[in-house]
């Protein structure tokens, strides 16, 4: 029973949202307005604010901005972060999600840094990208196509990433991932399925695809580690992958293809 109970804890624990909440707009009753967002190694730390937009002109008119004031006693990475999970939500990146885009506006030239935590509190390096504007809206893209094996559930920005002689004020606004037409939403893969659940020593995947395509399976585990990846390529097929090399626990199964995504939690026991 005890055995029982620590599972379903874990299946509880990790949550299978995996979808992220873009575009970051900082309008009222959008992405970011009301996140639990903390701002970190700023002296007395001032929250970041969502205020009226200083310079509705160029790229950015919109209505309402992210502002956030570095201290001079403040430490060069400045920043906040979104609340584990619940802001941002569960997700990983692919080729067509791995450019994240931001509007700054700011008064100096230095380093935005953004960078993606898992719920484990495991990250890799920030990117940074210098700002090349004062005083007006520029976009800034960065480049995250080395970090795209990992499941993430927070977000860190870094609006002025530097030593600084002086307080400075910086705001931020439309962070975005990918194609700005694409949105969050992918189409969910039918005619696939995962089984069983749990399983042991092997899951099996039954494809029935439309066309012949070719799908990838990732199996991640409960610290957003990508442990195995296999290929299908077949437009009907009933792949058996081994599991037995893997540690008993909660896992997520991932399939995808040019079309579509499906996603389940799977247990290991």
């Amino acid at each position: 029973m005890k055995k029982n109970i620590l599972t379903l804890a874990a299946l509880l624990g990790f949550t299978a949202i995996y979808a992220q909440k873009v575009p970051i707009t900082f309008e009222p009753n959008e992405n970011g307005a009301d996140w639990t967002w903390t701002v970190f190694e700023n002296n007395d730390n001032p929250p970041l604010e969502i205020v009226e937009n200083p310079s509705k002109t160029g790229i950015n008119t919109s209505n309402t901005v992210a502002k956030l004031t570095a201290r001079v006693s403040g430490a060069p990475w400045v920043g906040c972060e979104s609340k584990h999970g619940s802001d941002i939500g569960t997700f990983q990146l692919t080729a067509a999600t791995s450019t994240i885009t931001i509007m700054v506006y700011k008064t100096v030239i230095s380093d935005v840094g953004i960078k993606l935590v898992t719920s484990s509190n495991g990250a890799l390096p920030e990117v940074k990208v210098a700002n090349t504007k004062i005083n007006e809206w520029e976009e800034l893209s960065f480049d995250f196509s080395g970090q795209m094996t990992m499941v993430y559930d927070q977000i860190v920005i870094f609006p002025d990433f530097r030593s600084r002689g002086e307080e400075t004020v910086s705001y931020f606004d439309n962070l975005t991932m990918g194609n700005k037409t694409i949105g969050i939403i992918e189409q969910k893969m039918v005619n696939a399925q995962i089984f069983p659940n749990p399983a042991n020593d092997y899951i099996q995947i039954k494809l029935n695809t439309p066309s012949q395509e070719t799908t990838e399976v990732t199996i991640i585990n409960a610290l957003g580690k990508v442990v195995k990846t296999e290929y299908i390529n077949s437009v009907n097929s009933n792949k058996q992958i081994s599991t037995s090399d893997l540690s008993r626990g909660v896992y997520f199964v991932k399939l995808k293809n040019a079309n579509s995504t499906l996603s389940e939690q799977v247990i290991l026991h």
